[in-house]
C-alpha cells in the first residue's frame, strides 16, 4: 500500500475509534454527570481562555446596552 494512503487509513481508523468509544462510554449517562465532565471543563476553560487572549475580555458594555441606561448613567459611560 502507498504510505500516504497507509497514513491516512490509519489516522480514519484512530479518529473513528475514539468518537465512537466517547459515544459508547457516554451512551449510558445520557445529561447525568459522569467521569468525561472534568475533561470538558478544562476543554471549554481552554477555549474561554484562547478567546480572551485572541479577541480580549469582555469587560465593556455594549453600545445596546448603553442606549437602554437613563442619560445620566449613560454619560458615565466610555
Amino acid at each position: 500500500m502507498d504510505p500516504r494512503t497507509d497514513k491516512l487509513v490509519r489516522r480514519t481508523t484512530m479518529v473513528a475509534t475514539v468518537t465512537a468509544s466517547y459515544f459508547l462510554l457516554t451512551a449510558d449517562y445520557g445529561t447525568e454527570p459522569n467521569f468525561l465532565d472534568p475533561i470538558k471543563n478544562a476543554i471549554l476553560s481552554a477555549q474561554r481562555s484562547v478567546k480572551e487572549f485572541v479577541f480580549g475580555p469582555r469587560n465593556e458594555t455594549p453600545q445596546s446596552e448603553i442606549n437602554k441606561l437613563p442619560p445620566s448613567a449613560a454619560e458615565k459611560q466610555p
